[in-house]
């Protein structure tokens, strides 16, 4: 069953759809009749109509594409009514009366065309076979794109350029003048001529970038020049951006030269503020230049179906690093057999591979840590303020609709209603950003959540900060999205978005980190100590979360593993439908965790071991699984990490040595042929 808003906007959408239609039929009556009013303002109406929705819900107009009912013939579907009106009310007839302004919207239709067929040849020569940031793109001869209007926008600039004409012979029907018609034809063809002539200029020598073989040349010499050692490839769909970015501050600390390859252009934007060099080329016959690169290695987030492109080079090696490790089965999948290496944060996920008997060999399994973390603070005591921060972040739905993948659905509701039965709880709601996506119960469970946090929240008073509180959490935010948002103005292509994006500021990610604390200091002093919290942006990260809470509640997932290199108390609900003893024998992350029934009656609880730690029984072997999941503490994991690192660029280079070798030993066609050139002689 969709949501109510969800069944509002669509029962909206039917509403505009129709009214078109009753638009498009009350101009066919008036136009029939002959009656000037209905004629009139029927049709000013539709075209009001259209141009509105073509603003504001451009997705709905284009349903009307798919039953050939698209803009074009909208447009002339009007401008055909208004001809068949005026000559019903003034002619005889005939059109001879209004051969000029037939003849007008004719050319007017012809050059609309001509712009459509100039705006697709500006976008094939603006559209390069790869896109990068963070790279100086001098030699690509970018230039600025042409207006948004004109290149990429056909059905607002049919509209919007047939304005006069319309409005024009709306004029001749109400005064009988057909001047008034010849004038606003005129205008919208000098529009449209103007509008063409102006796109063409992009056409020029002066304004055209490289053509595609000069910029995969520049990218051959760029990649030569830049020498990358080390890689991040990901590959995803418009939400996993953040499997990628959790891992940018590691790459950016590895010796070495990195880069981040991507393949989906619309990622170029959702991976957030880094000073690392990134590429996305989307076509995998263009890809192969990285085989012929420097490149000895790739750090491999996500598994996708365009991985195994990439795989396909034996020259560079790859390593499996996972966005997070947790007991799921997605945390040790028999693709992982593909990489040269799976690098794993501690001994438990070297454990879960052998138990799970994918044909991973433990040989390939390296332990590296999660070198993310570091900003995670330890665990200091028992909550000292009045009240006592509880994090609820649970996971989404998973693929696969098993039902112990989130607590949402079945327990979400009632752990947080036991939550804020506590006058001395607040509560900090965080869901996964991909929740509903899969299963619609998880996605109205969440909203039903959320109207639960809100309505506690207006039973709640207690003093809130100053003014000032909130002029600085603005002012830090606006100095933090000036660092990591790149703003664009509303024409900006591809091609503009690279010129822009060029080669980062010395120090800027040193900046960025600063800002971003200053940020996150000034984010929570702007809130009210005693308010619940529904935190569903990007800002502030989960990390940032962990630190202000005193107990997490979870499922299996990541973010259980994440929290424990903390050793704060954490719960995890089980909605698995085993037994508190099966449930903890398959998933040992959560051996040191409260666990949670759907019920939520362990809540109360779990709240007074918080609060007296003599009555938390975890401690210990909170500490000794965080080394089990995690690895030691000494050496830091970032070191396990760029050792990891540098040993399989090390393997990479002896690979190469022994190819090189190996071909130097091989003996060419003509030498293997010896004397066959020579004359043969009989004996």
């Amino acid at each position: 069953m969709p949501s109510a808003g969800t069944a509002s906007r669509r029962a909206v959408q039917l509403a505009a759809l129709l009214a078109m239609l009753v638009f498009f039929a009350t101009q066919l009556v008036g136009s029939l009749l002959p009656n000037v009013p209905l004629l009139i303002t029927a049709s000013a109406a539709g075209l009001a109509l259209d141009l509105y929705l073509q603003h504001r819900d451009p997705g709905l107009v284009a349903v009307l594409g798919k039953i050939r009912f698209d803009v074009m013939v909208r447009q002339l579907l009007r401008d055909m009514l208004l001809l068949i009106g005026l000559v019903r009310l003034h002619g005889d007839g005939s059109l001879r009366g209004y051969v000029p302004v037939v003849t007008g919207l004719v050319l007017f239709y012809a050059a609309h065309l001509a712009c459509q067929a100039t705006a697709i040849l500006v976008r094939r020569t603006r559209t390069l076979p790869f896109l990068t940031r963070n790279v100086d793109t001098s030699g690509l001869h970018l230039t600025a794109a042409p207006p948004r209007l004109l290149a990429r926008q056909h059905g607002r600039r049919l509209l919007r350029f047939a304005v006069p004409a319309t409005a024009g012979l709306l004029v001749t029907a109400g005064t009988h003048n057909a001047l008034w018609a010849g004038i606003g034809v005129g205008a919208s063809l000098l529009l449209a001529l103007g509008g063409t002539l102006h796109l063409a200029g992009w056409l020029r020598p002066k304004k055209r970038i490289a053509r595609e073989q000069q910029a995969l040349e520049w990218l051959d010499r760029w990649l030569a020049d830049y020498k990358p050692t080390i890689g991040m490839y990901f590959s995803g769909g418009t939400t996993s951006a953040y499997q990628a970015n959790m891992w940018l501050s590691t790459l950016a600390e590895l010796d070495g030269n990195p880069v981040i390859v991507l393949r989906e252009r619309f990622m170029m934007q959702k991976i957030e503020a880094t000073d690392v060099p990134i590429i996305c080329i989307p076509k995998v016959v263009h890809l192969m230049a990285l085989e012929t690169s420097s490149l000895k290695m790739m750090l491999h987030p996500a598994n996708s179906g365009k991985t195994s492109q990439v795989l396909r080079m034996p020259s560079i090696k790859h390593s499996f690093i996972n966005h997070g490790e947790s007991d799921k089965l997605s945390s040790c999948n028999p693709y992982s057999k593909a990489y040269d290496e799976i690098w794993v944060a501690g001994p438990a996920a070297r454990d879960r591979y052998q138990l799970a008997d994918i044909g991973v060999e433990d040989k390939d399994v390296v332990e590296v840590g999660r070198p993310q973390l570091a900003p995670i603070t330890p665990y200091s005591g028992a909550p000292t303020g009045t009240y006592t921060t509880v994090l609820y972040a649970p996971t989404w739905e998973g693929w696969d609709g098993n039902p112990g993948n989130t607590s949402v659905i079945l327990a979400g509701e009632n752990i947080v209603r036991a939550l804020l039965a506590d006058p001395g709880v607040r509560l900090l709601y965080k869901p996964h950003p991909m929740t509903g996506s899969v299963d619609p119960r998880a996605g109205r469970a969440d909203e039903r959540i959320q109207a639960l946090i809100r309505e506690a929240n207006t039973h709640r008073s207690g003093p809130r900060p100053g003014a000032e509180a909130a002029a600085e959490l603005a002012r830090r935010t606006a100095e933090l999205d000036e660092l990591t948002t790149s703003t664009f103005r509303d024409s900006a292509d591809e091609v503009e978005r690279m010129l822009l994006q060029g080669t980062p500021e010395k120090g800027r990610a040193a900046t960025v980190e600063a800002a971003t604390a200053a940020w996150e200091a000034a984010y929570w002093a702007s809130l009210p100590e005693w308010e619940h919290q529904i935190i569903t942006t990007a800002r502030p990260a989960l990390f940032n979360c962990f630190n202000e809470s005193d107990l997490l509640i979870s499922d299996v997932s990541s973010v259980v593993s994440d929290y424990l290199i903390s050793e704060k108390p954490y719960a995890v609900a089980n909605t698995s439908g085993m037994s508190e003893e099966e449930f903890r024998a398959n998933f040992p992350t959560v051996s040191a965790a409260t666990i949670l029934t759907p019920e939520a009656g362990e809540v109360a609880g779990l709240l007074a071991a918080v609060r007296d730690p003599a009555l938390d029984g975890l401690a210990e072997a909170r500490a000794e699984l965080k080394v089990q999941l995690l690895g030691p503490a000494d050496p830091p994991s970032l070191v396990r990490f760029n050792a990891a690192a540098q040993a399989l660029c090390a393997k990479a280079d002896e690979r190469r040595v022994r190819m090189e070798a190996r071909a130097s030993d091989i003996p060419s066609p003509r030498a293997a042929a010896g004397t066959a050139d020579e004359p043969v002689t009989a004996a």
